[in-house]
């Protein structure tokens, strides 16, 4: 049986997905935005916040080691690290720039981020 929807799993809860489905956004738009909201709730449970770009973030990427070792593959610990760290730097560039802490956006911030592509 699937994991998807097992908490311990999957950062997103329930209700987060549920909101994300029934927004009216083209469904690119909505993988995009389920994307970004896992993301952004992985940097929460790290504790990742707008100093991440001045620092080499240890809790990220030892929290991308722990998830990796599920599957027994450095690779895609390597590769799953280089793509948060990617997305958190957009996150954090797009959180200044609509004067709030990344650790404070919401869903409707992440869907003005999404429209804005």
């Amino acid at each position: 049986m699937s994991n998807h929807l097992d908490p311990l799993s999957n950062p997103l809860n329930i209700e987060t997905i549920q909101e994300i489905d029934n927004l009216d956004l083209p469904i690119m738009q909505k993988h995009h935005l389920r994307i970004l909201a896992h993301c952004l709730q992985i940097l929460r449970i790290t504790n990742v916040g707008n100093s991440f770009e001045y620092q080499n973030n240890n809790s990220l990427r030892e929290w991308c080691y722990n998830q990796s070792k599920k599957f027994d593959d450095k690779k895609f610990s390597d590769l799953f690290y280089e793509q948060l760290e990617s997305t958190s730097k957009k996150l954090i560039t797009f959180s200044k720039k609509i004067g709030k802490n990344i650790q404070d956006l919401e869903i409707d911030d992440l869907v003005l981020l999404v429209e804005q592509r």
